[in-house]
């Protein structure tokens, strides 16, 4: 079992090949390329995640102000799919990403409702290449998910991921 972890947040993922910590001064780009949070390997698919946490406990109430305007707006969603692409070009060129690729969004907001994180995820994938051009060889995003906590728990539950500072 793999365990990554980000700001209050932490993933346990089973049976990854690889799972690596992606966004940061690690690729080496991050003064041109956007990244997301996390880069996972399985032996069927890459998943590509990006954990988005407005309601970390040490949050100040503006930083969640700012993220439900972005939220709302749209520009949450533009910067998403940059980091969708921009991780998926370096992978790309890495010589990996050469099996179908997932991108899971995780926003841990609680008090919306599930409607808020199915529209959310239509907007995303609006802006995505969820399906193919005629003359491609491969997908380039073969899906796209936008849940919170509970929906991840839910629908990802060989993936849980969990509050950092609720552990007793």
């Amino acid at each position: 079992m793999t365990v990554l972890m980000e700001g209050d947040l932490q993933i346990s993922i089973e049976n990854a090949l690889n799972a690596r910590k992606f966004d940061g001064a690690d690729h080496g780009l991050s003064h041109c390329m956007k990244a997301v949070d996390f880069v996972v390997e399985l032996s069927d698919r890459y998943l590509f995640i990006e954990f988005k946490d407005p309601q970390h406990p040490k949050s100040e109430p503006e930083n969640r102000e700012q993220f439900m305007q972005d939220f709302n707006s749209g520009l949450l969603d533009e910067q998403l799919k940059y980091k969708y692409r921009d991780s998926f070009l370096y992978e790309w060129a890495s010589g990996r990403a050469d099996k179908p690729v997932h991108y899971y969004v995780l926003i841990a907001i609680e008090d919306m409702d599930d409607v808020a994180f199915q529209h959310k995820t239509d907007d995303l994938g609006s802006k995505l290449p969820l399906k193919e051009a005629a003359s491609w060889n491969r997908p380039i995003v073969a899906a796209c998910q936008v849940f919170n906590l509970r929906l991840w728990n839910r629908y990802l539950p060989n993936f849980p991921v969990a509050r950092r500072s609720a552990r007793p």
